[in-house]
């Protein structure tokens, strides 16, 4: 079935194939179908990860002081 969706080719190792394989199998896709679901639930963490630091560097330098209330924004 031909799609618009770019390709994208890729060699894993046996024991990473038969996982995915098994994994397609007890949900009754496709194996590209497992391959692209795993790699956004990849990407998803790599986001969140990039976003904690963030947060935590932000947490870091927060003054309570000078930081504007919920009214102050919100007027």
């Amino acid at each position: 079935m031909p799609t618009k969706n770019p390709r994208v080719n890729i060699v894993v190792e046996p024991p990473l194939y038969s996982v995915m394989h098994d994994i397609a199998t007890s949900e009754g896709v496709s194996m590209s179908t497992i391959a692209r679901d795993l790699i956004r639930e990849a990407i998803d963490l790599r986001e969140d990860v990039a976003l904690a630091a963030f947060a935590d560097k932000r947490l870091k330098t927060f003054d309570r002081n000078v930081a504007l209330s919920h009214e102050d924004v919100w007027e």
